[in-house]
């Protein structure tokens, strides 16, 4: 930069990278611009490359490391560099430090956007946990995008340029065994969806203005989850790292403590797995209200749950479904929202039923961070949290966090 002139894209500049950012990022600052910098690492002095260019802010790329951070290792993909492939934002980054990247962006945005104090987020302890397997060869479902000349591969950061690829060192082995990427072509397709279930089913599916067409696997692909088969289409939602669904469980029944005969609703419940969770604490003396909009969701909860008597399934938008009182009054909330967040409706309606606690599922700090701030002005604090690296290499992380109302007199196991 020159001449008191902002950035260019495309323009090289040297900078000094400083605290981690959500997206990815670390923040930089050269002559008051505000620069958000992929591929570097806290204290490293960089050569970064300019991307875009806001109004407020500058994207960049780190193309050079002039000084490393001990934290710093080779990505294990070829294709985890500055101009491909988009999907892993933290390969340069060694496992254990990525945690506390991790960390870093939850603590950042629960007192930004959730106006936790320093000694609030002190007493929570906040920090991320491994889940077993490794950083590779997790991801469980994988959604390639084929390109003009029908190759399939992965996009580029923040764009619809498809990088074509020979495997992606994330999935899960018998998706990188599967004959879909390389010189294999997808004419009449717009995406191309791979499922490696835990139950041992591998499934590939194209994806066409809409409509999906398998092309191997079956129909319904088997899950292993609370000592329970599921069976489901390989589009309804499933947590993609093969421990997430077990992790979260326990972590939610951990803070929870469902007892027998209480009344607990799961809501945005998808096929149903907190669902039947709960269904096992309360028992048959007990009540458990699903909801899911999602009708692939819904059929597969009916299916999957019908040995649950005590289990309602109710099909609708959650907001919606609360606004009309259609649940029961209730002891227990699951609380597992979209990447958007529950929003302001479904948190007061939640905080106004008089349930003993909450336990918040979230794969977005922000958005959870929204919503903490949304219950504490309402009463409700946050007691407990856990993160859990669900999503190795990436910047996602996931999030349980337990909410008590005022006065609460309950103590989460592990808040103890």
């Amino acid at each position: 930069m020159t001449g008191g002139q902002g950035p260019a894209e495309a323009e090289r500049v040297e900078l000094t990278v400083g605290a981690v950012a959500p997206g990815g990022h670390c923040v930089a600052r050269v002559g008051g611009q505000v620069f958000f910098v992929r591929h570097a690492l806290p204290g490293e002095r960089v050569v970064a490359e300019v991307t875009e260019v806001h109004r407020r802010f500058v994207r960049a790329d780190a193309v050079t490391v002039l000084d490393a951070a001990p934290d710093r290792v080779d990505p294990p993909c070829p294709y985890a560099k500055p101009g491909r492939c988009g999907g892993c934002d933290l390969q340069h980054v060694a496992p254990e430090a990525q945690l506390t990247w991790k960390a870093g962006v939850v603590r950042e945005q629960l007192t930004r956007l959730g106006g936790l104090t320093g000694a609030e987020l002190d007493a929570l302890g906040v920090q991320v946990e491994a889940l077993p397997g490794g950083p590779l060869g997790w991801r469980s479902r994988v959604r390639y995008t084929v390109d003009g000349a029908g190759r399939a591969g992965l996009l580029k950061h923040r764009s619809y340029e498809v990088v074509p690829i020979d495997r992606c060192r994330i999935a899960h082995p018998a998706i990188q065994q599967l004959p879909v990427l390389g010189p294999v072509r997808w004419p009449d397709a717009d995406a191309v969806e791979s499922v490696a279930s835990t139950g041992g089913d591998v499934t590939v599916t194209a994806v066409a203005d809409g409509a999906t067409r398998p092309v191997s696997g079956p129909e319904q692909v088997r899950e292993q989850a609370v000592g329970r088969q599921w069976k489901l289409p390989p589009s309804a939602f499933w947590q993609v790292h093969p421990a997430a669904a077990e992790t979260l469980v326990d972590a939610v029944l951990a803070q929870l403590d469902p007892r027998p005969g209480e009344t607990a609703w799961d809501l945005y419940g998808g096929v149903g797995l907190f669902a039947a969770a709960l269904a096992g604490r309360v028992g048959a003396t007990g009540r458990v209200t699903l909801v899911e909009a999602a009708g692939a969701g819904v059929a597969a909860a009916r299916d999957n749950l019908r040995d649950l008597p005590q289990v309602d399934i109710v099909a609708g938008r959650v907001a919606t479904v609360l606004a009309r009182g259609q649940v029961r009054p209730v002891d227990v909330v699951v609380l597992d929202p979209p990447r958007s967040g529950a929003g302001a409706a479904v948190v007061r309606a939640v905080a106004g039923t008089g349930a003993r606690a909450v336990a918040y599922v979230a794969c977005d700090p922000a958005a959870f961070a929204r919503d903490v701030r949304g219950f504490a002005e309402l009463g409700w604090r946050l007691a407990v949290l856990r993160g859990f690296d669900l999503f190795p290499m990436t910047r996602h992380v996931e999030l349980v966090g337990l909410l008590l109302p005022p006065a609460s007199p309950h103590r989460a196991r592990n808040e103890a």
